[in-house]
């Protein structure tokens, strides 16, 4: 059950970030997904990831998979939010 509550919030993350996002300037949409990876997305899904492959192997241990695999998620979230942070766009002047 706590296996599918984690896959739940982390798809209701995803499905939350990608409304936020759609029709929104690239630098939003990066710092939009940078905060759902790192807030609602990460842990979550590292839980989950965990303890299934806990299940999968028969061994409890083997769950603190889930210590290597959040600080992944959540670094990749940190630099799509920075990257939308210090982004500069590219805008067009017309004219001379």
């Amino acid at each position: 059950m706590a296996i599918g509550i984690g896959y739940f919030i982390a798809l209701i993350g995803a499905f939350i970030a990608y409304q936020l996002s759609v029709g929104k300037s690239k630098g939003l949409k990066y710092k939009v997904w940078g905060i759902a990876l790192m807030l609602p997305i990460s842990p979550s899904l590292a839980f989950s990831i965990g303890l299934t492959y806990a299940v999968i192997v028969r061994d409890g241990w083997s769950a603190l998979i889930m210590v290597y695999i959040f600080p992944i998620i959540f670094i990749i979230g940190l630099v799509l939010l920075l990257v939308g942070i210090f982004n500069k766009e590219e805008r067009v002047i017309l004219g001379n």
